[in-house]
């Protein structure tokens, strides 16, 4: 009896070994590779602006990499967040809740506690309209189970202002003048 319970125990052990995995692989000297995954926000005007752009992700290595692109905008600085439902159905965009900011911590710059992972920063608009950022985490996931991490089913937000990074909860960036929805995407 005993040696069938112990075969029975190893039996979740031999499948959890199966190196064969639709999210990792490993190389000709055995390094775990992970595979390279993809999101994008393509960014809709709101509250009646001229507001457009794309805002691509890819997750590689355990980090994720976000490169924005957002048309449309006044010079001068303009707040990026990602907000908690991927839902951009409202005219004024509200229809993508607050910051997303699963760990309850407070509003303020990226890279400076305190912070939440939804405080991405500004934009620096020219004269051409056109604002641009790019940053690199280990904070966030492409379709990960890692709820406090996974950015898929979340938003992005542009608003009509900057994040001032200290008043909560959301920096007093003003009205939501672009949204979009982060959904996986298979080429970037």
């Amino acid at each position: 009896m005993k040696k069938i319970i112990l075969s029975i125990a190893l039996i979740p052990f031999l499948f959890s070994c199966d190196s064969s995995s639709s999210e990792s692989d490993t190389d000709d000297e055995g390094i775990l590779l992970m595979e390279e995954r993809n999101a994008v926000a393509v960014i809709d005007a709101k509250s009646g602006s001229m507001t457009s752009g794309t805002v691509s992700f890819e997750e590689k290595d355990g980090e994720v990499e976000i490169d924005a692109e957002i048309k449309g905008l006044s010079p001068g600085s303009h707040a990026i967040h990602i907000h908690e439902n991927g839902d951009c159905s409202a005219d004024d965009g509200k229809s993508a809740g607050g910051h997303w900011n699963p760990t309850n911590r407070a509003h303020g710059k990226w890279g400076m506690p305190p912070f939440h992972v939804g405080d991405i920063g500004n934009l620096e608009v020219g004269e051409d309209s056109v604002g641009t950022l790019s940053l690199e985490t280990d904070k966030w996931c492409i379709g990960c189970e890692d709820a406090n991490k996974n950015i898929l089913g979340k938003a992005i937000i542009i608003h009509e202002g900057p994040d001032d990074f200290s008043s909560q909860p959301s920096g007093a960036a003003g009205p939501r003048i672009g949204c979009g929805e982060i959904v996986e995407s298979s080429v970037m």
